[in-house]
């Protein structure tokens, strides 16, 4: 790349980053406004204000080409355990494109963030702190109310951010409470975001970015035993579309083959979020 054009390139990221800021400030009073009136969980509208600001976060960059696939469910509102691979920061506001409110399991940390911290709490999303055994508990019981309340709840099951773009291994956490919640699972694939905005970078690049609805996968009769069957065919699903995204074989895109990591080495060690990880 041209001189030039990595200094147009940080110009260009620079006042993106000051567009996204100003959002930010501005739907800060907004979203306080609307979570006084809808104090009731799973505070639905307030969720529904805080995605539209990851919409318009997407809009900021025109150079973000973004199309989405699949079937969007009939019953919006499930509710659902949504799951997706994790490759950028950039997912989120992609995600949150899609028409319906989720609660996002997401690390403890971003939730102390000055602004965008304080409207995650306001709009009910769960913090999980990975290395604390009672945040991680907590989850259980925080997700289980909301899919009782008819709210979909988002994991990102890898539970940090992929550093090659290959799918990694799944956790279980998602998995078991939607069993035991008796919903179906709604896996999603999203690829492109990783060009869009790199990991441990602040540059935006211009980027296809896909993302994929797939059908629920239903869990009426699944037990606890379970849920690594049911991880691992949602898993497959995300890694075989990005596979044909791609134009590659699901062995470029699955991320356990490239370590020999094991399915037996998957414990129920639960629940991952987007991170900065």
């Amino acid at each position: 790349m041209a001189p030039d054009s990595t200094l147009m390139k940080a110009i260009r990221s620079a006042l993106t980053w000051a567009a996204l800021v100003l959002l930010i400030i501005l739907w800060l009073p907004l979203l306080g406004v609307i979570r006084l009136f809808d104090w009731r969980a799973p505070h639905r509208a307030t969720g529904r204000t805080f995605r539209y600001l990851g919409n318009l976060m997407t809009k900021v960059n025109p150079a973000w080409r973004i199309t989405r696939t699949g079937t969007l469910p009939a019953n919006r509102r499930g509710p659902y355990v949504v799951v997706s691979n994790h490759q950028s920061s950039a997912d989120i506001p992609v995600i949150s494109r899609l028409p319906w409110e989720m609660k996002w399991v997401a690390k403890a940390v971003l939730f102390k963030l000055p602004l965008a911290g304080w409207m995650m709490r306001l709009a009910g999303d769960i913090p999980v702190d990975r290395g604390d055994t009672a945040s991680r508990a907590a989850v259980l019981p925080q997700a289980s109310e909301m899919l009782k309340r008819q709210c979909s709840v988002m994991f990102m099951p890898e539970g940090t951010r992929s550093k090659d773009g290959r799918v990694r291994r799944f956790q279980d956490g998602a998995f078991r409470i939607a069993i035991n919640a008796g919903v179906p699972v709604l896996p999603l694939a999203v690829d492109g975001t990783m060009d869009a905005l790199p990991k441990h970078g602040w540059q935006f690049s211009g980027a296809d970015v896909r993302l994929h609805v797939f059908d629920p996968i239903p869990t009426d009769g699944l037990t606890a035993a379970d849920a690594p069957a049911l991880r691992e065919r949602a898993r497959q699903r995300i890694v075989e579309q990005i596979a044909a995204w791609r134009g590659v074989p699901t062995e470029a895109v699955d991320g356990t083959l490239k370590t020999g990591e094991e399915d037996a080495k998957s414990t129920a060690t639960p629940l991952n979020a987007p991170s900065g990880g």
